[in-house]
């Protein structure tokens, strides 16, 4: 057992995951139909759906990486999330009618109906490949701490498996479990408990850890100030490092416009809501949430630098390993030695309650592409019996892919940056197919989907040689250094819609 806990600590821990578990199975009961298990019969509160987004978008990389930013650098990651309000904004007023007008399951559907199967089963391939990965690498990066928060004897299930793997099982099985069972009522309902947790948690150590400096926060804010750790605007344009104002303005808002607009992980909250009015409501609400939820971790994080400036660590820092970097680590370690019991054991399920929470969002959404956008479009036969039977089985095997992928692709360098990177790569891709198929319908299914491809091959020639080992390649130095994460949304998206109006028929009358 982990020294660092005490028995308290303990049934705290082991409260909130029975507890949650338990949540999940009463709250997506009697489910019936595919309805149900997939838009949890659109009768959930548009509160709840609102709470919902937002903890599916914070994984535990968000808790202990965002931290890690701010212990390393500054507020300057705060410009990002101009963007991500304004993108919320556009999706409420354009976006949402479309996605409530009937009923569908997936943003795919619409590529369908105004282009063609083909680009909806690209985009739907897309998202199933590219979610696969970036889950299982924010699965795989966040057991490393909860390893160490929880000790390797608890993660290694009593000496069986390797401890990391060990955590991975442990908690993509407990997500397993509620999420199978209770579709996405019950991930929703899951993740509005979640997002309580986590964002008590940050809030306590935002007022905790004043206490332990001397002068308390007016000094702890003069001495960050006087370090440069508060700068939190960056005028200058660049393509690359560090996070400028033009990231958050442009690159922020496309890339919420995908990963709310065009990516199922999110859009199928929205697409659970039961009107037009309840759907801008929960973004609305998660619009107003998500500015002061990154804002308390950064502050967080500055707030952990004034204090070991003058306290030495009681736990070695851990050295920097593939997935995530030493810096990561100074969160879960001030939670392990400077927080008293009970206490402790609260800020430790603040971290569980971010990871679960983002690996049943992922399932769901993986489980209702696979089911919705492949399977019964080619089995218009099977009832709902069967087909909810099937959707079940599904997030099952999804579970397991993610345990595969969470074990096998560990190489990666930076724990945020390698989530939002990963999943730049197809994010464009879908963003640019969604504006032609609402947009731009005479480019054609042909045109659409070469664009989609092309924006997807590109972007993987922008990420994969500069974060696999020791490969760098000239076209990512055209600018004079390598492209950031932020720009990745952007420009796929451009890529997107430049090859497709290139591509177009000579005389556009619709999907060739």
């Amino acid at each position: 057992m982990n020294g660092h806990f005490s028995p308290g600590d303990w049934s705290i821990i082991a409260a909130y995951l029975g507890g949650i578990v338990a949540l999940g199975l009463w709250s997506g009961r009697e489910q019936k139909t595919t309805r149900d298990y997939f838009l949890g019969s659109r009768n959930v509160p548009w509160w709840g759906i609102g709470l919902s987004i937002v903890a599916a978008e914070t994984s535990a990389l968000t808790v202990i990486g965002v931290p890690a930013i701010a212990y390393g650098g500054n507020l300057m990651f705060i410009q990002m999330i101009i963007g991500y309000v304004i993108a919320r904004v556009i999706l409420a007023v354009v976006m949402v009618p479309r996605y409530l007008r009937g009923e569908i399951f997936s943003p795919y559907q619409l590529l369908e109906t105004h282009l063609g199967r083909g680009p909806r089963r690209l985009a739907a391939g897309l998202f199933l490949f590219l979610e696969t990965l970036a889950a299982g690498v924010r699965v795989f990066v966040a057991c490393i701490p909860i390893r160490l928060l929880l000790g390797e004897q608890v993660c290694s299930l009593g000496g069986l498996v390797d401890p990391i793997l060990g955590a991975i099982v442990m908690f993509v099985g407990l997500s397993l479990l509620y999420t199978c069972l209770g579709g996405v009522k019950a991930v929703i309902w899951t993740d509005a408990v979640q997002f309580g947790l986590f964002l008590g948690g940050g809030l306590f150590a935002l007022f905790y850890i004043p206490t332990l400096v001397d002068g308390g926060w007016s000094a702890a804010l003069a001495q960050a100030g006087a370090a440069g750790k508060l700068a939190w605007l960056n005028l200058d344009f660049t393509l690359g490092a560090p996070i400028n104002l033009w990231m958050g303005l442009f690159g922020g808002t496309a890339l919420v416009l995908s990963t709310h607009g065009a990516e199922q992980l999110i859009v199928q909250r929205v697409l659970a809501c039961g009107s037009v009015g309840d759907g801008r409501k929960a973004l609305a609400l998660s619009a107003v949430l998500i500015f002061p939820l990154f804002l308390i971790f950064l502050l967080v994080g500055v707030l952990l630098w004034v204090f070991y400036q003058g306290h030495p660590f009681q736990i070695p820092l851990p050295e920097g390993r593939p997935g995530i970097k030493s810096v990561d680590f100074i969160f879960p370690i001030f939670m392990l030695t400077e927080v008293p019991h009970l206490l402790r054991g609260g800020l430790i399920v603040a971290i569980l309650a971010a990871a679960m929470s983002s690996i049943s969002s992922a399932l769901t959404a993986l489980a209702s592409v696979s089911t919705m956008d492949f399977v019964r479009p080619v089995c218009p036969g099977w009832s709902e019996e069967r087909l909810l039977r099937l959707s079940r089985w599904s997030t099952a095997g999804w579970a397991v892919a993610l345990v595969g992928t969470a074990w096998l692709t560990r190489e990666v360098r930076f724990v945020l940056d390698a989530a939002f990177s990963l999943r730049g790569l197809t994010s464009g891709a879908l963003l640019g197919g969604l504006i032609l198929a609402l947009f731009a319908r005479g480019v054609g299914a042909r045109a659409a989907m070469t664009g989609m491809l092309v924006s997807f091959a590109a972007m993987n020639l922008v990420y994969w040689p500069a974060n696999l080992p020791a490969t760098r390649a000239w076209w990512l130095h055209a600018f004079g250094r390598e492209i950031f994460w932020p720009w990745f949304t952007l420009l796929g998206t451009a890529l997107t819609l430049g090859v497709a109006v290139l591509a177009r028929p000579r005389q556009a009358g619709g999907a060739r």
